[in-house]
């Protein structure tokens, strides 16, 4: 099964989220964007359960020199949710991943900025949040947002993905109260691979997202 973007893509994710709506399971619904890619997707969903769209800023902890190897994750201010098992493998220390974190940290700081323009994240305690992603692979950032989200109080915490890898799907069970996914791929290398048109969304789009739903 493939896509042919990410607005088809997240009209099948609502077609499988739009019943548990119906059903009860979802109340008081917020959906969670992780941009950039995440959005198109979202605002679909969005639509379909007629529920508040926000983001949700997320970014990888790249290793020392190889930054699109990545190591870890970090969301708003918390401490950085790093592979323990990966780090130790490359022999990496946490002064020397602190670097890395720091720049990483600016650009969310940044990207948060840019998106909200003076608005407040949304309350989320008591209600069900559900965070979209376009794909899930190593499941870094989906985890280091849903702990971010726990942090929050919510009442129910939803990952919601048009396609993941079966084992970080499964391990990501742990993480949130529903994992929702149309297409899990026995053979899983990269999200791109399942979509025919996966071109890079910009700053512009997402904000386009944000002020039109």
């Amino acid at each position: 099964m493939r896509f042919q973007d990410r607005r088809q893509a997240g009209r099948e994710l609502a077609a499988l989220l739009r019943p548990m709506r119906e059903r009860g399971i979802l109340p008081d619904p917020v959906v969670l964007a992780l941009p950039r890619g995440g959005v198109a997707v979202a605002e679909e969903v969005a639509r379909a359960l007629d529920a508040p769209l926000d983001v949700l800023v997320v970014r990888k902890i790249g290793a020392p020199h190889h930054e699109e190897f990545g190591v870890g994750a970090i969301a708003g201010d918390d401490p950085p949710l790093l592979d323990e098992e990966t780090v130790h493998r490359l022999g990496l220390s946490r002064k020397e991943l602190a670097p890395v974190v720091e720049r990483e940290r600016a650009e969310l700081h940044r990207r948060e900025r840019r998106y909200r323009q003076g608005r407040p994240p949304p309350d989320l305690a008591g209600r069900t949040v559900i965070v979209v992603d376009d794909g899930l692979a190593t499941g870094s950032t989906a985890r280091a947002a849903l702990r971010h989200v726990r942090r929050r109080a919510p009442a129910r915490v939803v990952l919601a993905v048009p396609v993941g890898a079966p084992g970080s799907l499964d391990l990501l069970s742990g993480e949130a109260d529903d994992v929702v996914c149309v297409h899990r791929p026995a053979s899983f290398s990269a999200v791109g691979q399942w979509y025919d048109d996966f071109g890079q969304l910009t700053d512009a789009d997402v904000l386009d997202a944000l002020h039109t739903h």
